[in-house]
């Protein structure tokens, strides 16, 4: 009778502990079910790339460049393998990462305009790696903000969205 008890307290505990996993995976939002890759940008001033998806791997590298954009390639759990514009690649914890888009000007440099067309008039030129912020992309032009100065530039001219991409 006593080994009856002991067997069904047992059952019920690992029944309970199921449960709880089960539970935990379905909240702890271990994929965010947007398409992958995609870019983001970080959300720090300092922000640690990791070897691995978890605290226990080493630290590889430290940005310090907030609103610098990665590209989401990779995910596991609540950890994010990204690549930055020169290729380098390892992961990210999410909490560290935002969907708000920004973008470096690929070299050379980049005129950015009044309108989205060739022969508005230019407003300013930016050297290769200046950090803009996407504000909106036609798939040909992207409006972008630099030092509170709006301007527009061709799509193919930035690092942080892809030919073609429509951002709204």
């Amino acid at each position: 009778m006593h080994f009856e008890r002991l067997f069904t307290s047992l059952l019920s505990a690992v029944g309970l502990i199921a449960c709880l996993w089960l539970w935990s995976l379905a909240t702890t939002g271990a994929a965010d079910s947007l398409p992958l890759p995609r870019f983001v940008s970080l959300k720090s001033s300092e922000v640690n790339l990791r070897t691995g998806p978890g605290t226990r791997y080493p630290i590889d590298w430290v940005y310090h460049r907030r609103g610098l954009p990665v590209e989401i390639i990779a995910e596991f759990d609540n950890w994010r393998r990204v690549r930055d514009s020169e290729g380098v690649v390892g992961w990210v914890h999410r909490a560290l990462l935002s969907g708000h888009r920004g973008a470096l000007v690929a070299p050379p440099h980049r005129i950015f305009r009044r309108a989205p067309e060739a022969g508005a008039r230019a407003l300013f030129r930016a050297a290769s790696g200046v950090l803009v912020q996407i504000i909106s992309c036609d798939g040909v032009w992207c409006k972008v903000s630099h030092d509170d100065t709006k301007a527009w530039t061709k799509q193919g001219g930035l690092w942080g969205v892809y030919p073609g991409e429509v951002i709204k």
